[in-house]
């Protein structure tokens, strides 16, 4: 029995009444071997007190008992749970027995005499149910707990397509200084400064409305009381399965200090200085600004650091003589790009801010992440002489974002685990048909965003075989006509659980489920889509979800040699699958077959 099997069995309390005591005392002594815990009733009366003061994970119950029956007693559960595993044992093959069971929602019926093994199997198979329902619950919990607290840190609101404010959260309100009741139905505008230009919003809307695209951007915002104050906003349309637009959803960070520090520094520098007192007064609030809300360093057109304020040096864990004539590069962290880098040094040297993200590491090795912004300084005839960075310490809230995101994708594989645990596949199938698609979806060109939602997407791609019979779904054989008919029935159940989903992943998991058994000649299911009528994450998840499917052993097959998988991909070359993306496959293969071997069951 399989490690995870006998940890799920574990966690489970069972109800056994039975009024036999030679087959309860060699039943009940098996139970409690391989269960947490089992409560043994000799009736159904004694039953439903242990039921109602206790914790019951699965009944197993007789039939027929004194006081009252096994029927009788699953009527009593049923009242109240209807979804409680009920196993009953009977040793009469009585067909209105068998009715009654089936109208009661009984879930398993067992002839007596009891086969041992039939009925630990049954119960194992509750006992997995269970306890993927349960974590599925625990990890829905955990992600809702982070979620608010994302909430908390960050100005969260929603509007329609129309822009017409639909939520807003306290961060929000709080800013504003308006009431719920105040912004909700309005627009943005209810907030707009009238120093931010009117370019802005066009290229704003244009970005989000016509592009369809994440728009990001600094905007200057009023509040009710007159109180101007600067955000940094990530705009991003919510789209249908169709690709039209639901509504948007922004999330901003208040940047007020570092905007309004960096102003006063443009203000300073272009100001002319009279005399040396008033060169000493404005030193002095240049240094007291800066070195009190905010991490900040100097340095010079060559790059070479000039100055650090206490803040800088307490994060970075440098003393201020080891960084004094360095470059950022000793403190750069290996995973940056180097076109940040670049674009950063391109747009400071043409004498114009840079904002952006930067990630760097300390003396000790740890990781920290810093929304900064970057300034040229000016001397009185206009030449940049040397430049300014003023930063504000994000890695809480990058850490945060990637904590939803590893739990997000946790539930995701765990859903799509589902499906494949009640089919018998293998474990590690969803996690190679994502790490496939997102190899593929890279070398066909996608968008890093794309590719990063069809990576979560992907292993979501069989999610409908939870609504398949196990005679079908298990069946070690060909399937006849009607099962077949039965088993495709599972690309429509998949989108149809997840369709009406408002999150950007499951509703690419959706039109996953629906398309991947699309063929590009048009002879696939449900639809019968041909060519670029099947969604580009549906043409790349079939060749993925194939690839893997044929080199793993299922119950109706062995799993084939990787000569006599790649004929049938050339083979079906323009028939089953894009054309295109099976030369990427084949000129990539060794790519794949490295993913193949380091994910393996």
């Amino acid at each position: 029995m399989k490690d995870l099997n006998l940890k799920c069995l574990k966690e489970i309390t069972i109800l056994y009444a039975e009024d036999d005591l030679v087959i309860q005392k060699q039943t009940a002594g098996i139970l409690q071997s391989l269960v947490k815990e089992v409560h043994i009733a000799n009736c159904g009366k004694e039953a439903i007190e242990f039921y109602e003061n206790s914790n019951i994970d699965i009944i197993i119950t007789d039939i027929t008992m004194p006081n009252m029956n096994g029927i009788d007693f699953a009527k009593e559960v049923r009242k109240s749970n209807s979804e409680i595993p009920i196993i009953v044992i009977s040793a009469h093959n009585d067909s209105n027995i068998l009715i009654q069971a089936i109208e009661i929602g009984i879930s398993r019926f067992i002839l007596k005499p009891l086969n041992i093994s039939d009925l630990i199997q049954i119960v194992t198979e509750f006992a997995e149910n269970i306890c993927n329902k349960n974590e599925k619950v625990n990890v829905t919990n955990l992600l809702e707990q982070y979620k608010n607290i994302v909430d908390t840190d960050s100005i969260v609101s929603k509007t329609d397509k129309n822009g017409i404010i639909t939520y807003v959260n306290e961060r929000f309100i709080d800013i504003s200084g308006y009431s719920k009741e105040e912004l909700i139905g309005k627009h943005h505008n209810i907030i707009r400064h009238p120093d931010t230009p009117s370019e802005v919003f066009k290229k704003m809307w244009d970005t989000i409305a016509n592009k369809k695209q994440v728009w990001q951007g600094v905007v200057k915002n009023l509040s009710k009381q007159g109180k101007s104050y600067y955000v940094r906003s990530t705009i991003k349309p919510i789209l249908d399965v169709n690709g039209k637009i639901i509504e948007y959803i922004a999330i901003r960070q208040d940047i007020t200090p570092q905007e309004k520090t960096r102003k006063f520094l443009q203000k300073q520098n272009f100001e002319k200085i009279s005399n040396l007192n008033d060169a000493l007064k404005n030193q002095e609030q240049y240094e007291n600004v800066i070195n009190q809300i905010n991490i900040v360093s100097r340095f010079d057109l060559q790059g070479r650091i000039t100055y650090v304020n206490k803040r800088f040096c307490k994060l970075i864990e440098y003393t201020k003589e080891e960084l004094i004539g360095q470059t950022f590069k000793k403190i750069r962290h290996e995973k940056t790009k180097i076109e940040t880098s670049r674009q950063m040094w391109k747009t400071v040297k043409s004498g114009k801010p840079w904002s952006g993200k930067l990630m760097n590491k300390s003396k000790t090795g740890k990781t920290f992440h810093l929304d900064a912004v970057i300034s040229p300084i000016f001397n009185q005839n206009n030449e940049i002489i040397e430049f300014i960075s003023v930063c504000h310490n994000i890695t809480s809230i990058i850490e945060l974002h990637k904590e939803l995101e590893d739990t997000q994708r946790e539930i995701i594989y765990r859903m799509g685990e589902i499906g494949e645990t009640r089919s018998k596949e293998t474990g590690n199938h969803v996690k190679r048909v994502a790490e496939y698609s997102k190899l593929l979806g890279k070398l066909s060109g996608l968008p890093d965003l794309e590719i990063e939602i069809l990576f979560m997407a992907s292993p979501m791609h069989d999610i409908g075989k939870v609504g398949i019979p196990d005679s079908v779904l298990n069946k070690p054989g060909k399937l006849n006509e009607e099962e077949w008919e039965i088993m495709k029935e599972h690309s429509e159940l998949g989108y149809n659980i997840l369709k009406n989903s408002k999150r950007e992943i499951l509703k690419a998991a959706a039109i996953i489920s629906y398309h991947h058994h699309e063929k590009w000649n048009g002879a696939g299911y449900p639809q019968g889509l041909k060519g670029d009528e099947i969604h580009i994450f549906g043409r790349i998840t079939a060749i993925a979800d194939v690839f893997d499917a044929l080199g793993s052993d299922r119950c109706y097959k062995k799993a084939w040699e990787l000569d006599r998988i790649l004929e049938l991909f050339k083979e079906e070359r323009g028939k089953h699958f894009d054309p295109t993306l099976v030369d990427l496959f084949f000129n990539n293969l060794d790519d794949f077959l490295k993913i193949r071997d380091t994910y393996v069951d």
